[in-house]
């Protein structure tokens, strides 16, 4: 059978946040916009990643504050206990109602959303099948590639969603193990062994790098490292894992050195490939490189004419708000319009454990690897009043800035911070670094106090030598 024809101007493969973002923001501007999505809409953000994880991690963060809330004359009963049935449930409606909301902005947008499997084909033809709008062959004057990764795996560690997980399959137990070991020690690595330890499993952090946390400021790395372990967080780094061998309701995992973990649960979590493969490229002219990453150029547009590809399908950070900047960068191009580039080297990272990470623009080596002589400032949480208020001083806030050839803190590369709440502080700082702005032009702005917003101000103004309360 000849499947139906339709002709938008913009197709997009793929309903993740790159891929929604895209219909969003090019409905916005007028064009007729087709959405293919063989799930649900919000992709593995919104079912299988950020947003369950966040929930869960909120959970590990209201158990520690009940059970610290005598420090605070409050008395809580004694230790509290957790029904992660019941947190399961609330994650479940979390992510429901966020779902609902997309699926309601969609429509009120009056987006085409077609159910099934988009395939990409000769003269930008995209055909859908295998989902509830049937056989559909769409045509379109652009189309964006937005088909998001899926977990990585290692040989020797076969998911069974028993003893062998992933994030996916780790978001959705009804229980958590009394042990387990994390293999990898990146941001979605460091959330589950922090959300773990903190409700009760006794945690193997496991790292065949260096350090924890590749990517992160040095001294990031180490305060979080330093946290872990007082938690009773086992963190093992320059480690490599052999397989594992089933014991009993659990199995015991392998180091090429050293002694081997016996564990409940193994969560596989060193990174996540992208899903490109099952997109019917041959013969199209998109081009993907070795490692199944479909190539762009920084205006998101593939080889073939007219074909863009935004989010974890390239090779660029895979973070959703990655993925809507690129979105509206594509839809800007498509558009004729002028499109400013995604400078990766400065878009902000958010890490949500405990203690949580934010940074944006270089680190102290990054900086010195590319050239730069630098003058760094390192201003610790104990020094904030509203810290000390909400008895979480573990932290500090890093500046890396220039150095001007008379010797002072000139421009702003990077700022890196690690304590409470510093995924809702990294604003200002973001700002600084993609402004380009300088230390006395910064040091200027007013902050408020007591907050813990102020350490920034508090870290970038020691840079003047005429610091304030450090």
């Amino acid at each position: 059978m000849v499947p139906t024809g339709e002709r938008f101007e913009v197709v997009v493969v793929g309903g993740g946040p790159g891929g929604y973002a895209a219909a969003l923001y090019g409905v916005a501007a007028g064009l007729d916009v087709a959405l293919v999505e063989k799930d649900k809409v919000g992709g593995t953000c919104l079912h299988r990643g950020c947003i369950p994880a966040k929930e869960l991690l909120e959970t590990a963060s209201v158990y520690r504050t009940v059970g610290a809330a005598k420090e605070f004359g409050v008395d809580s009963g004694g230790q509290p206990t957790v029904d992660f049935g019941v947190t399961q449930a609330r994650k479940r409606g979390v992510v429901d109602d966020v779902h609902k909301g997309l699926s309601g902005l969609l429509s009120r947008r009056k987006e085409t959303v077609y159910d099934g499997v988009g395939t990409l084909h000769p003269g930008r033809t995209v055909r859908v099948s295998g989902g509830a709008s049937g056989d559909v062959e769409l045509t379109g004057g652009a189309v964006i590639i937005a088909t998001g990764s899926v977990p990585r795996t290692i040989p020797g560690f076969e998911i069974d969603g028993e003893v062998v997980v992933t994030s996916d399959e780790l978001l959705e137990l009804e229980r958590l193990p009394s042990s387990a070991a994390v293999i990898g020690a990146g941001a979605i690595g460091c959330e589950f062994a922090s959300m773990m330890s903190d409700l009760g499993t006794q945690v193997t952090l496991l790292e065949a790098l260096p350090k924890m946390l590749p990517g992160c400021d040095d001294d990031v790395a180490r305060v979080v490292q330093r946290s872990f372990t007082k938690r009773g967080i086992d963190v093992r780094t320059g480690v490599q894992v052999t397989g594992h061998e089933r014991s009993g309701d659990g199995t015991v995992v392998t180091l090429a050195e050293g002694e081997p973990v016996p564990v409940e649960l193994v969560v596989v979590s060193v990174g996540r490939r992208p899903l490109s493969d099952g997109l019917g490229l041959d013969g199209t002219g998109v081009a993907v490189d070795e490692r199944g990453f479909v190539q762009v150029d920084e205006r998101c547009r593939t080889a073939a004419d007219g074909v863009y590809a935004v989010g974890d399908v390239t090779d660029t950070p895979q973070l959703a708000h990655v993925g809507y900047a690129e979105a509206m960068v594509a839809v800007r191009d498509i558009l004729g319009e002028p499109a400013v580039p995604v400078d990766y080297q400065a878009v902000p990272w958010c890490i949500y454990c405990h203690p949580e990470v934010a940074f944006a623009g270089h680190s102290e080596a990054s900086a010195v690897e590319a050239g730069y002589e630098v003058v760094t400032s390192k201003v610790r949480f104990g020094a904030s009043a509203r810290a000390r208020i909400i008895g979480d001083t573990d932290g500090m806030v890093k500046i890396v800035a220039e150095r001007t050839a008379d010797g002072e803190a000139g421009q702003i590369l990077g700022v890196h911070m690690v304590g409470p709440w510093v995924t809702e502080q990294l604003g200002q700082g973001y700002l600084s670094v993609n402004w380009g702005a300088t230390v006395e032009e910064v040091a200027a702005f007013v902050q408020p106090h007591p907050t813990l917003s102020e350490l920034f101000g508090e870290a970038v103004q020691s840079l003047t030598g005429r610091s304030l309360n450090v």
